[in-house]
């Protein structure tokens, strides 16, 4: 049978491949939840890049997403720093890497892909950090808003770059172009 595979999840079939999804409210807009049995694979701001179209096997469920709803909720009431949710993000060795590192940016502090770079062992993979952060799934919780580029500016952000301010803002590191 073929292997299926979204975010960490694997199966032998599609039968077998819980995916679960649910929009949720925010002052950035609607945001796409989705996660498997194992966690949240994916939380996409309105009209980013990378972001899937949901499939007719996956299974739309509010409850499955009301502690995700709970801890955003607080984030943006300014009484969360960081998510306790579980994840199932899968990417490659070098993603997971790099989302990890992301996941070490203290709230309201900020980053470079250099930093970055240099935290996970590999220095000369700036241009490739940049690539991770871009295709991290599950932006806000793994806080790749947090990344600018060396010299201060912001950079591109899958969610447009206001909602890259509205975040640095709220976490307290409004920084201009």
């Amino acid at each position: 049978m073929p292997r299926l595979t979204y975010g960490a999840a694997q199966c032998r079939s599609e039968s077998e491949l819980n995916i679960y999804y649910d929009y949720l409210e925010s002052p950035l807009g609607e945001l796409l939840a989705i996660a498997s049995d194992k966690g949240l694979t994916g939380l996409h701001l309105p009209g980013a890049s990378h972001t899937p179209a949901i499939q007719a096997h996956w299974q739309r469920s509010a409850a499955r997403f009301a502690s995700l709803r709970g801890e955003l909720a607080d984030y943006f009431a300014g009484r969360r720093a960081s998510f306790q949710i579980e994840l199932d993000t899968g990417g490659s060795p070098f993603q997971a890497a790099v989302w990890r590192a992301l996941r070490e940016i203290p709230y309201g502090r900020t980053s470079s892909y250099r930093d970055i770079a240099e935290r996970i062992g590999r220095p000369r993979a700036i241009r490739a950090v940049g690539a991770a952060n871009g295709r991290n799934p599950v932006s806000i919780i793994v806080p790749c808003h947090r990344v600018i580029g060396a010299d201060g500016s912001l950079t591109g952000y899958a969610g447009g770059l206001p909602a890259k301010r509205y975040l640095l803002g709220l976490e307290g590191q409004a920084r201009t172009e």
